[in-house]
C-alpha cells in the first residue's frame, strides 16, 4: 500500500477536527444549523491555513445524505466521494490554470442545470484572484443571483486583487496564521497517534519554521521523520532546518553584552565554517532578543526550557540595549540582500550593535514630549539661575572633601553647605565651558563634582547610570577637563547615590517646573476659560508646551 503524506492523511474532515480558525468554524456551524446559508463564500488567508479544507467540509455538510448540518456523517456515499475527490456535483476549479474568459463561460454554462447526485452543485474556485478581468465580469451576474441549487466557494491568498464588485457579493472569512503553540499541540497529537519516537523540544523548531502554516508544518514533519529514520530528534531537526542551537545564539548575545568584538567575529567565523545561513541566523537572533525583552518586562511570559539562559541575558543587558539591538537587527535583515555577501552583511550588523549605544536622556514628564537632552547641546543656551537648596537631606560622602581613593561614597550624612556652590560650578562647566556633546555630555550631566585633589578630578556618577561609562566616553570627558583647566589632570569616577542634584536631574526638574507654570498660565487665561465654558471643553493633558 502506497504511503500517504501526513498533510493529506490528517486533513480535517469535520469542523470539530479543525486546528484553530474557531471564528470561521463558529460562523459556518451556526449558519448550517440555523439554515441561514449564503450563496457565495470567500475564504482568504496565507498558504496552508485551511481555506480549501474548510470549503470541502462545507461541501460535505451541504450534500450529506442525512441532511444539511454542521456534523456530516462521513459514511454516506456523498461524504466518501467528496473525501476521495470524485463527487460529481463538487466542481473544483484551479483559477491559476483557467484564467481565460472562455473557461469561465464554459464553466457557467452548466450552472442552470440541477445537481446530478447531491443536494447542491458546489463550485470551489481556488486562487480565484488569478482570474482575468473579463472572467470576473462574466462571473458577476451568476455570482450575485445564482440558481437556488448552486453554492460558490472561493479561496484566495491575495484578496486585494479581487474586484470590489466580487467582494461585495460574497461572505468573507479571513483565516489567520496559526500560532506556534497551536501547531506544536497538533503535531504532538499526530506524532502520538502515528507512534513516532519523539524527543522533547523537537517539534518547536518545526512549528516556528512553518510560519503559521499547518500544511507546511506537516510537510516539514514528514521530512524530519524521514531524516531521522522514523524518529524525531532535536539535533536532527535543527540540522535539517539549518537552524542554530540556542547555545550558539546565546553566545552571540553574551559577546555583544560584553563588548567582545574579537570573540564575536570568532563566532561568526565558526558559523561560516559550518555553512550557516546568515539571514536565518539573523532572524533567530531577532527571536532571541524579543524573548529577552519580554522576560525583562513580563517575567512570567516565557515558560520554555531555556528560560534560565534567557533570564541570565536579560540581567546582563540594559533594556535600551536590547531595544537598540533588536532595531539594528531588524533593519539589517532588510538590508542583508544588498550586502556584497551574507557574511559581510551579518558582521556589519553585529559591529553596528557594538559601535552604538543609546543616549540616556533625563527623565522628562509625560506632558512634555521633547527630551531635555535634545535641547541642551545648543551653544547659546541661556544660563539658568541657581535653584534654591533642597530642604530634605541628601546622602553624601563623609564631609565635603573627596572620599578616599578606591572607596564608594557612604550614605547617611547630610550635604555640607559647600557642596551646593561646587555643583553650581559643575553645572556651568557641563552646560557651557566643557563643550561636550553626545555620550560624553550625558556622562558628565549625571555626575556630581566631588572636588579636585592635586591633579585628580573626582566625580560621583549616579549608580543607576553606570552603563554610560566606556573608555572612549571617559577619554573625551578627560580631554575636555584638561582644556578647561589648562593643565594635565586625571579623572576618577566613582559610583554611588548623588550628593545633590546632578545637572541632568536639575534640567529635568526645571523642565517640569516650566511645564507646570505654562499649564497654570493657560488655565488662568480668561480667553481660554471663556472658550472652555462656551464649548464645554477642557485642556487636553500633555498638550501644553512652554514657549520660552
Amino acid at each position: 500500500m502506497s504511503y500517504q503524506v501526513l498533510a493529506r492523511k490528517w486533513r480535517p474532515r469535520t469542523f470539530a477536527e479543525l486546528a484553530g480558525q474557531e471564528h470561521v468554524a463558529r460562523a459556518l456551524i451556526n449558519a448550517l444549523d440555523h439554515d441561514r446559508l449564503h450563496h457565495a463564500f470567500l475564504f482568504t488567508g496565507t498558504r496552508g491555513v485551511g481555506k480549501t479544507t474548510i470549503a470541502r467540509i462545507l461541501a460535505r455538510a451541504l450534500n450529506c445524505e442525512r441532511g444539511v448540518s454542521s456534523t456530516p456523517c462521513g459514511e454516506c456515499d456523498a461524504c466518501r466521494e467528496i473525501d476521495e475527490g470524485r463527487f460529481v456535483d463538487l466542481i473544483e476549479v484551479d483559477a491559476a490554470s483557467r484564467t481565460r474568459v472562455e473557461d469561465t463561460r464554459e464553466l457557467l454554462e452548466n450552472v442552470q442545470y440541477a445537481p446530478t447526485r447531491g443536494r447542491y452543485k458546489v463550485y470551489l474556485v481556488d486562487e480565484v484572484h488569478m482570474l482575468s478581468t473579463h472572467s470576473f465580469n462574466a462571473l458577476l451576474k451568476t455570482l450575485e443571483e445564482p440558481p437556488p441549487h448552486v453554492k460558490f466557494l472561493l479561496a484566495t491568498t491575495d484578496p486585494q486583487r479581487l474586484p470590489a464588485t466580487v467582494l461585495s457579493r460574497c461572505l468573507q472569512f479571513h483565516l489567520k496564521r496559526l500560532p506556534p503553540a497551536l501547531i506544536v499541540g497538533h503535531l504532538s497529537m499526530i506524532l502520538g497517534r502515528e507512534g513516532v519516537d519523539t524527543e522533547p523540544g523537537a517539534v518547536e523548531p518545526i512549528a516556528r519554521a512553518a510560519e503559521g502554516s499547518m500544511r507546511d508544518a506537516l510537510s516539514l514533519l514528514d521530512q524530519a521523520i524521514a531524516y531521522g529514520g522514523g524518529t524525531l530528534r532535536t539535533d536532527d531537526v535543527r540540522t535539517m532546518l539549518g537552524t542554530l542551537p540556542r547555545e550558539r545564539l546565546v553566545g552571540l548575545v553574551e559577546a555583544l553584552a560584553a563588548g567582545d568584538g574579537a570573540g564575536l567575529l570568532g563566532q561568526v567565523e565558526e558559523l561560516a565554517e559550518q555553512c550557516a545561513d546568515f539571514p536565518s541566523v539573523l532572524a533567530e537572533l531577532l527571536v532571541l532578543l524579543h524573548r529577552v525583552a519580554l522576560i525583562r518586562q513580563v517575567p512570567g511570559a516565557i515558560e520554555e526550557d531555556d528560560r534560565d539562559a534567557v533570564a541570565a541575558l536579560a540581567e546582563r543587558l540594559a533594556p535600551e540595549d536590547v531595544q537598540l539591538f533588536y532595531q539594528i537587527a531588524l533593519l539589517g535583515r532588510r538590508d542583508l540582500p544588498l550586502a556584497p555577501d551574507p557574511r559581510a552583511g551579518f558582521e556589519m550588523v553585529l559591529l553596528r550593535m557594538l559601535a552604538f549605544r543609546p543616549e540616556d536622556a533625563p527623565v522628562v514628564p509625560v506632558s512634555n514630549p521633547a527630551p531635555a537632552a535634545k535641547r541642551r547641546p545648543r551653544a547659546a543656551a541661556p544660563k539658568t539661575p541657581p535653584a534654591p537648596a533642597r530642604e530634605d537631606p541628601v546622602p553624601t560622602p563623609a564631609g565635603s572633601a573627596p572620599a578616599a581613593r578606591g572607596t564608594a561614597p557612604a550614605a547617611g550624612p547630610e550635604a555640607s553647605p559647600e557642596a551646593a556652590p561646587a555643583q553650581e560650578e559643575w553645572l556651568e562647566m557641563v552646560r557651557d565651558s566643557l563643550g561636550l556633546g553626545g555620550p560624553a555630555r550625558e556622562l558628565a550631566a549625571n555626575c556630581n563634582l566631588l572636588g579636585r585633589e592635586g591633579e585628580t578630578v573626582q566625580l560621583l556618577l549616579d549608580g543607576s547610570r553606570a552603563h554610560l561609562r566606556s573608555p572612549s566616553t571617559e577619554e573625551r570627558l578627560l580631554q575636555s577637563l584638561q582644556r578647561h583647566f589648562g593643565t594635565p589632570v586625571r579623572l576618577a569616577i566613582r559610583l554611588g547615590k548623588p550628593v545633590v542634584e546632578t545637572p541632568s536631574q536639575r534640567w529635568a526638574r526645571e523642565d517640569r517646573d516650566r511645564v507646570k507654570a505654562a499649564t497654570r498660565a493657560i488655565k488662568e487665561d480668561r480667553t481660554v476659560q471663556a472658550l472652555c465654558e462656551t464649548f464645554d471643553g477642557e485642556i487636553a493633558p500633555g498638550s501644553v508646551r512652554p514657549t520660552d
